[in-house]
């Protein structure tokens, strides 16, 4: 077998076990992508921002939520953030009839001061412990129930409907992935790097086993497996392009 073409099969293996690892890291809800830049960063608290020299890249801030007008659920809740998507399936393909964000700008603080976050600009998912709600598309109400029949129109009746909300209420403390800046006055304030905020209410450990996904093992298989397809890729093109130039 020629040089060549075995490194060509070593690029071709290693796509396939990518689309695998990726296949399976979706199965199981993970994301480690997002895991990855919560983890990275050092953490600091909010007084560290506030004087001296501030760190050129995103850092991991931890605080707690000050709002003069968060909202009100009617239930006793007060939310600075509020995001629900509202899905039915079709076969094995969930299609969305509502996709609701509200947020409310909040001051992140400790002991030793404030800055200003607005969640608006938050990447999702929150990485919240989500309430599911799972029932028969029957069960909808007004609006969902319109478009809900809709999509029954062009894509046959529904055979599922679930509702995922996210919050974040005025009472939790948080963990913030941003970039702070500091203004010409001398303030600081904390700005949404590439890919937005990201923004959890649970502890390091509780987040990165929630980006987990539903089964850790497999999870863990699926990031070795893309390590796997990068090492089978990067190895074969280089083969592949030394064999053409020496051949």
């Amino acid at each position: 077998m020629p040089l060549g073409f075995a490194f060509a099969l070593m690029v071709l293996a290693g796509i396939g076990v990518a689309v695998a690892s990726l296949i399976t890291l979706r199965s199981v809800g993970a994301r480690p992508a997002i895991a990855r830049r919560l983890a990275g960063p050092p953490e600091v608290k909010v007084g560290r921002l506030l004087e001296g020299d501030l760190p050129q890249r995103p850092v991991r801030v931890a605080g707690r939520i000050r709002c003069r007008d968060p909202m009100d659920t009617g239930d006793g809740e007060r939310l600075v953030a509020f995001h629900r998507d509202v899905e039915v399936r079709h076969g094995r393909t969930w299609r969305r009839i509502e996709r609701l964000r509200e947020t409310r700008s909040f001051e992140l603080w400790d002991h030793d001061g404030s800055i200003t976050v607005d969640p608006a600009r938050a990447a999702e998912p929150l990485i919240t412990i989500p309430k599911v709600w799972h029932g028969s598309p029957a069960e909808l109400e007004e609006p969902h129930a319109s478009a809900a029949a809709r999509l029954s129109e062009r894509h046959g009746a529904a055979g599922e409907a679930r509702a995922i909300t996210r919050t974040i209420n005025v009472t939790d403390r948080l963990l913030i992935l941003g970039r702070p800046v500091r203004r010409e006055d001398g303030s600081t304030t904390l700005e949404a790097p590439d890919g937005g905020y990201l923004v959890t209410n649970l502890g390091l450990d509780d987040a990165m086993r929630l980006l987990g996904g539903r089964n850790r093992r497999a999870a863990a298989g699926g990031v070795i497996g893309l390590g796997i397809a990068v090492a089978l890729v990067v190895i074969g093109g280089i083969g592949v392009l030394l064999s053409a130039l020496l051949a």
